[in-house]
């Protein structure tokens, strides 16, 4: 399995960087859902509600209107 470092900025305003591992590079989509596993266990298992499957990216919009978490980049390690 590869490592992929996600860089995100928090709802602090920091850049942080956290490694997952996946078979090929995630898309911004799947690394919200990454982050929000290991950030936001609890917020990972909510309903999207409205947004899952209406809306393209649910969990990348819902990670930075709810969390104020915002990916910036994927690249592999």
């Amino acid at each position: 399995m590869s490592k992929w470092k996600v860089t995100f900025v928090d709802d602090h305003g920091e850049t942080i960087d956290e490694v997952f591992e996946c078979e090929e590079c995630p898309s911004h989509e799947q690394a919200a859902k990454l982050i929000k596993e290991r950030l936001l266990p609890v917020a990972a298992k909510l309903d999207l509600n409205d947004l899952e499957g209406r809306t393209t990216d649910a969990s990348v919009k819902n990670l930075k209107t709810q969390n104020s978490i915002q990916i910036l980049g994927i690249t592999p390690i």
